[in-house]
């Protein structure tokens, strides 16, 4: 098991995507004098299969615990990617994201920046079934398994913008 370096981003619901798109290509610049290659921005609605196939390689999802989703629950199309029925947990597929992906010279490409999820979880039925207590609220969590002091200045400039949540660095020593 190796070390990791774990960090989660929020902005409120309100907040505009054009606004964190800016951000975002604010530290777009940062990471290219960083040295990553290549750098994107990206602002993407995952509002199809294959766009949620997309949005899959960009984050595992929201992880929904819920009572509400153990046993037999038969949940619309396009909301998780995986529901076990005897824990009631699931990862919950992002309907929108505006993210920042930066690779390094290894060609590992690292992902910082902000999802929207569902606020409810739907049966075939339309009915609610469970809340996934995202809201509207824009959040990400994640983690690389580096030492790289660069991720860290990457996270500095969303903590300097007050989107860091929480930060975790296994790294470094008591």
């Amino acid at each position: 098991m190796g070390l990791t370096y774990h960090y989660a981003f929020s902005a409120p619901g309100t907040t505009p995507a054009a606004v964190l798109e800016d951000f975002l290509h604010d530290v777009e610049a940062d990471a290219k004098a960083l040295g990553f290659d290549p750098v994107m921005v990206l602002d993407a609605a995952f509002d199809t299969p294959e766009r949620q196939k997309f949005a899959r390689q960009l984050t595992t999802g929201a992880r929904l615990e819920s009572e509400k989703l153990k046993g037999v629950v038969l949940l619309r199309d396009g909301q998780v990617w995986h529901h076990d029925p005897v824990t009631g947990s699931c990862r919950v597929i992002p309907k929108r994201g505006v993210v920042l992906v930066v690779t390094d010279a290894q060609k590992r490409e690292t992902v910082f920046g902000f999802f929207q999820f569902p606020a409810t979880l739907q049966d075939l039925n339309g009915r609610d079934v469970a809340t996934t207590h995202q809201g509207a609220r824009w959040t990400f969590q994640s983690f690389v398994n580096s030492p790289d002091p660069r991720f860290r200045q990457i996270v500095k400039r969303f903590a300097a913008a007050g989107y860091l949540d929480a930060e975790r660095d296994e790294f470094v020593t008591a």
